[in-house]
């Protein structure tokens, strides 16, 4: 397949002209790829503002520095080797003033993609230099999907999974896409997934 003419990620590949049917589909498959991971927040868990703004109630003090993700331990395994952080960003996501840090993270190669993972990071709560906590999971890398176009804006995090429609797609070229957002609502983050390229 020509690198050009990536699919949208789903579970009805043949089609190239996806009909409404289709879309709800495959906006189910990748709700429930991530699901498990993404509508769970603990409740001392809370996403917060960049390292640079003000906290509430610190009467104009900076904000605490948001949690650094190379010091983090990630729930994946990568052998001997510590996962690469390939992407990061800081958000008030619910505006308690606390930062946290979203953190895209793979296996290191010198070969092929490795899967991603998507990790929402918060500060120790324990001992002064303990490990950030990882407080949610956005992407498991058990589902061996890659990310791209990665962003924390507002209160929004949103990214590109990228994914293979058969073992025979090489690791280096995923045939499958889909744009997806998450945004914390009512005391979790809930994830959305944006229609199929086409699609009205």
């Amino acid at each position: 397949m020509e690198s050009s003419r990536v699919q949208s990620l789903g579970p009805d590949l043949a089609h190239t002209q996806p009909r409404p049917v289709h879309w709800v589909a495959t906006a189910a498959a990748v709700a429930a790829v991530i699901a498990g991971g993404s509508f769970f927040q603990p409740s001392d868990a809370k996403a917060t503002t960049s390292t640079t703004a003000s906290a509430p109630g610190t009467g104009g003090l900076p904000a605490a520095k948001a949690p650094d993700p190379r010091a983090a331990d990630y729930p994946m395994n990568c052998g001997r080797a510590r996962p690469d952080v390939i992407d990061r960003g800081s958000a008030d996501l619910d505006g308690d003033g606390r930062p946290e840090t979203v953190a895209v993270v793979r296996c290191p190669t010198a070969f092929g993609t490795p899967p991603s993972g998507v990790y929402v990071l918060s500060r120790p709560t324990g001992r002064a230099g303990a490990a950030p906590r990882v407080v949610a999971t956005f992407v498991d890398p058990k589902e061996g999907m890659s990310v791209s176009d990665f962003a924390v804006r507002g209160k929004k995090v949103s990214a590109t999974l990228l994914g293979y429609s058969s073992a025979k797609v090489p690791r280096c070229c995923p045939d499958l896409q889909r744009k997806v957002n998450w945004q914390w609502r009512d005391g979790k983050f809930v994830l959305k997934a944006l229609p199929v390229p086409g699609s009205v």
